[in-house]
């Protein structure tokens, strides 16, 4: 494994690859207005994120893409780097999309970076990076193995299966594949389930059309946007990684996240 991150790093040290990492953040939120901007250990999570992001090894620049001068000011603050972005994107994505038109750089790959983990490891950063060594990938994510039941259960946390060749088949929010003969206890005992971590790494060329595709049946019924991408025939490398992920979604998660 060590080889192959070695190769894989040297391969964009020498310029064969460049990769662009966008962390959106935007002030708005129903659930937690001004998330970016909370106070962990003494720094705004946006400013956390960043510096995680940082460290990876397979980024040539990391920029934070933000709707809100607020926030845009605490970045400049830490010496970060922000592009300003329309209010009106409903996703991440479409935000990624209008940073790379408005930077005018050549990128190959553009990695989405979730702006409240405040503790995502490079090594996952790295790992979807990774994915683009084989030409036949559109789109990249990652995904860790479920080990309780309660997270196997839990609405809010959106598993994902593969085939053979580790491309997602679907995802979900309830539990796939569902065990007919089998009690919903046993579950975890008799097969393996994965959650998806929410990191998107696409190629420059396919984020452009993924960013002018409608709201698929799929993704209004799960409310994922993945979906959309499935159904429109678009294939989604997934990588495995031993890294969970921190989540911040409500006030409430601070409490949980562990000390800086």
């Amino acid at each position: 494994m060590k080889d192959f991150k070695f190769n894989f790093v040297s391969e964009i040290m020498n310029g064969l690859m460049k990769i662009l990492g966008i962390i959106p953040a935007r002030f708005a939120s129903t659930r937690f207005p001004g998330k970016p901007l909370a106070d962990i250990g003494g720094k705004p999570m946006i400013q956390l994120v960043y510096e995680q992001a940082k460290q990876a090894k397979s980024l040539a620049e990391v920029l934070v893409a933000t709707d809100d001068e607020r926030i845009e000011k605490a970045v400049n603050i830490f010496k970060g780097k922000a592009v300003m972005t329309s209010s009106e994107h409903k996703s991440g994505t479409d935000r990624c999309f209008e940073v790379l038109q408005k930077i005018k750089e050549d990128y190959d790959v553009v990695i989405n970076i979730q702006g409240d983990e405040p503790f995502i490891h490079p090594e996952q950063i790295d790992k979807a990076a990774s994915c683009f060594n084989s030409k036949e990938v559109q789109i990249a994510t990652l995904a860790l193995e479920i080990k309780k039941t309660e997270e196997l259960t839990n609405p809010n946390i959106p598993k994902v299966i593969v085939d053979k060749k580790q491309f997602a088949i679907y995802f979900s929010r309830t539990a796939i594949p569902y065990q007919r003969e089998k009690n919903y206890s046993d579950w975890l005992t008799n097969h393996t389930y994965y959650k998806h971590i929410g990191i998107y790494a696409y190629r420059t060329d396919v984020l452009e059309k993924l960013a002018h595709l409608k709201p698929s049946s799929l993704e209004l019924a799960e409310m994922l946007e993945q979906l959309r991408w499935i159904e429109n025939g678009y294939k989604i490398k997934v990588e495995f990684t031993t890294h969970e992920s921190i989540s911040v979604d409500v006030p409430e998660d601070l409490a949980k996240l562990p000390k800086c």
